[in-house]
């Protein structure tokens, strides 16, 4: 095993994720505030239409041939075999790994080409602790395992977004409790989402409300269309945007051609995948986002599932609604009692705001993760020096 390079004055950080895409929306301005340090930053992530952004940033890019479709261990092979290569190359003091297959593969690659931290980030627990099928169980026990061996040495650290996962993976033996900690998000830039009022409504025009997702059906897309549907046999004045692409990456990809149908169907309106999101909310009056496992939503007052991540930002009937998940009569019942009073709108929406920026704002978030990495450094120098003769 080789050992990781010294610490410098000024650490280099490298992240490892899947999708070029994924980085710049939920990481990007972290590493901007690790270059704002002065750290060196690496990315290391499968590029598709981006990589220019990344430079533009100076950012020291690495394309990576990994993808987050589910596929044999054995396949991805070669991306862990460049992974070690890049390790060994770049020798990042800290390797920051978010999502599932980054940090099972960068784990594996780190025990060969140990970088001094390892932070490991487990963003919801997906589509592999949703499932219910029989081979997506089977798999869930054989990652469980591999996770074990991943989460435990010395130097790995853990990052969850809420207590339900932290207390499930502490209670599950697959890490210690002081290697882990809790940080809701990646953060929201309070600057970004500027609380606007409410458009106003013509007589007889509906309430918009509006989905921001991955058209995936554990993002609770089907539960959304059958209570748009039984919202508008009501004849409840709303109408349900639904913003987002499908992700051919995810078994729980929606096709193109069901969106579609949906939308001709004329109780949903599929919009796509938008850019200007602070845009669709600002012509929003509710935020709709029925998931069967989250890791923290954002928006305007929110109706959600009562799952992890997305209980710890709603307070239900103060901040927004919660029902369980799946319910999409529940669901429909709370967008129609938010749809019928535009002063409980207002009122939820004032306190949503109030809580994220409080809890959730990005300033917060950065704040949080850098004070980890530099625990972590700190831990690792302590634990060399301690164990010199």
């Amino acid at each position: 095993m080789f050992r990781a390079r010294p610490r410098r004055d000024k650490p280099k950080i490298m992240f490892f994720l899947t999708e070029d895409w994924y980085f710049l929306s939920h990481r990007l301005r972290l590493a901007r505030a690790c270059r704002d340090l002065g750290w060196d930053v690496v990315v290391a992530t499968r590029v598709q239409t981006h990589g220019e952004k990344f430079r533009n940033e100076g950012f020291r890019l690495l394309p990576l041939r990994l993808r987050r479709r589910a596929r044999a261990h054995w396949a991805e092979l070669p991306a862990t075999f460049e992974l070690i290569k890049i390790l060994l190359s770049k020798r990042p003091d800290i390797l920051h790994q978010v999502g599932l297959k980054p940090v099972i593969n960068g784990s594996l690659a780190a025990m060969l080409a140990p970088p001094t931290v390892v932070v490991n980030a487990l963003t919801g627990m997906g589509y592999i602790f949703t499932s219910g099928r029989i081979p997506v169980r089977v798999a869930r026990i054989l990652i469980q395992i591999m996770l074990r061996y991943c989460l435990r040495p010395r130097n790995h650290w853990l990052i969850v977004q809420n207590d339900d996962d932290a207390s499930s993976l502490v209670g599950s033996g697959l890490i210690l409790s002081d290697r882990l900690t809790v940080i809701r998000g990646s953060g929201v830039d309070p600057d970004e989402f500027i609380p606007t009022a409410e458009p106003e409504l013509a007589a007889g025009e509906p309430v918009i409300a509006v989905v921001v997702s991955r058209m995936l059906k554990d993002k609770g897309m089907r539960e959304v269309v059958f209570a748009a549907r039984a919202l508008k046999l009501r004849k409840t004045p709303v109408h349900i945007h639904l913003v987002g692409a499908p992700d051919p990456d995810n078994p729980s990809s929606i096709p193109e051609k069901t969106l579609r149908q949906w939308d001709r169907e004329g109780c949903i309106e599929w919009i796509g995948h938008k850019d200007n999101i602070s845009k669709i909310w600002s012509g929003a009056y509710i935020a709709v986002l029925p998931s069967y496992r989250e890791g923290l939503p954002r928006g305007r007052p929110i109706v959600t599932t009562d799952v992890p991540g997305c209980n710890d930002v709603v307070e239900d009937g103060v901040t927004g609604f919660t029902v369980p998940p799946q319910d999409w009569v529940g669901l429909a019942d709370a967008v129609e009692k938010l749809a019928s009073s535009a002063t409980l709108r207002v009122k939820m929406g004032v306190k949503m705001r109030d809580k994220v920026v409080a809890q959730f704002s990005e300033a917060f978030v950065v704040r949080q993760t850098i004070n980890l990495y530099l625990a972590a450094l700190d831990a690792d120098k302590f634990r060399r020096e301690g164990s010199d003769p």
